[in-house]
């Protein structure tokens, strides 16, 4: 068993990362329920784990109620926000009650922000079963829903009260979605950690292939980053925060070219997004062209995308562009990149022309 604590005053909470510990969900999460009722949302394909975690709550007498929508981004929508908050309503959910997350992303953002805005702030754990979700998104209180305009454009900052973490979930992960997940693994090594990046080129290939050791090895470190750089930065006030979008304003650009479709999932993007993000600053004279080249190498050898071609993009520069105009953290006309002076060593940029970066992605597309 690991535990990790964020550290965010009385709002802070625990991430626990253990083998198994789905089993034990009725015991680990009883002294927050204080025997109150813990409603279940999670999506169809989930059924087997949905049946053992209510199965373990009823074990420890908590009654559990499932709320069941269909999988995929095309749930992170206004229609299904407001299935959700309805059901929970008519559950007679409290404001000091917890709705748990069964899922991977799209379930923990879309719980996460029904939580957020209903009875104006009721509770909610996470328990992610996907690999992106177990090393990021289930951990940091980032909660949103799609919108025609582009991703995550609506949602707010909403803490869970407690993670659970269950390597194990993973053995039934379809093999492309955990590649996808790996890439946010990656993404802690690139970004301020240059030895976990190494770890990751040694162990990458074992941990995609089961090795349940160097699973939660990956976790634990990731999620312990992360906790490290929200408790500096919950809001992304100082910049701090920012590095963990490394990829994700090119990855978004990406993702909204294929509709945010299962074209290109999320974790797809972000790796294609990383690979360009170093591809950009070697461009800029920012970045050793060799490192940048590292990277890709190492997200080639792990079946992931690292450029436009493999992520499946024939798009030319302005219209990717356009998509990032919409970016949620576009101010004052300007869009922040996440570039690297090389690996473990990211950093915010504000001054980036998006015609540099257009033309910078038409080059990309011409071959080799």
């Amino acid at each position: 068993m690991t535990s990790v604590h964020v550290a965010l005053g009385t709002r802070g909470y625990d991430i626990l990362i253990e083998a198994g510990a789905l089993g034990r969900a009725g015991e680990l999460l009883a002294p927050i329920a204080r025997g109150r009722p813990m409603p279940i949302v999670t999506d169809e394909n989930l059924r087997p784990q949905m049946d053992a975690l209510v199965a373990s709550l009823a074990a420890a007498g908590i009654a559990a109620e499932t709320i069941v929508v269909p999988p995929g981004e095309g749930s992170k929508s206004w229609e299904t926000l407001a299935f959700v908050t309805e059901r929970l309503l008519d559950l007679g959910l409290e404001r000091s009650d917890h709705v748990l997350a069964l899922g991977g992303g799209v379930i923990g953002d879309l719980v996460g922000f029904a939580a957020s805005i209903l009875k104006r702030g009721c509770k909610f754990v996470q328990v992610p079963t996907s690999l992106l979700a177990q090393v990021d998104s289930s951990v940091g209180g980032k909660t949103a829903i799609n919108v025609a305009m582009g991703k995550n454009l609506v949602g707010a900052f909403h803490q869970p009260s407690f993670v659970l973490i269950d390597p194990l979930v993973l053995e039934t992960l379809p093999p492309r979605q955990l590649r996808a997940g790996y890439a946010e693994v990656v993404k802690y090594g690139l970004i301020d950690d240059a030895g976990f990046f190494a770890w990751c080129e040694a162990n990458g290939a074992a941990l995609l292939a089961g090795d349940i050791e160097a699973r939660e090895v990956a976790i634990a470190h990731s999620v312990a980053a992360k906790a490290r750089i929200v408790a500096e930065d919950e809001r992304e006030t100082s910049g701090r925060r920012a590095l963990l979008n490394l990829g994700h304003t090119f990855g978004h650009a990406l993702e909204a070219e294929t509709g945010f479709s299962e074209r290109l999932l999320h974790g797809e993007a972000v790796a294609a997004g990383m690979a360009l993000a170093f591809a950009f600053s070697a461009a800029e004279g920012i970045c050793d062209p060799a490192e940048a080249a590292r990277v890709a190498a190492h997200l080639k050898a792990v079946g992931l995308p690292h450029d436009l071609s493999t992520a499946g993009i024939d798009a030319p520069g302005q219209r990717l562009v356009e998509h990032m105009r919409h970016d949620k953290k576009m101010e004052g006309g300007t869009l922040p990149f996440l570039l690297a002076r090389g690996i473990g060593a990211t950093y915010l940029d504000r001054t980036v022309s998006l015609e540099k970066v257009a033309a910078f992605l038409d080059r990309q597309l011409v071959p080799a």
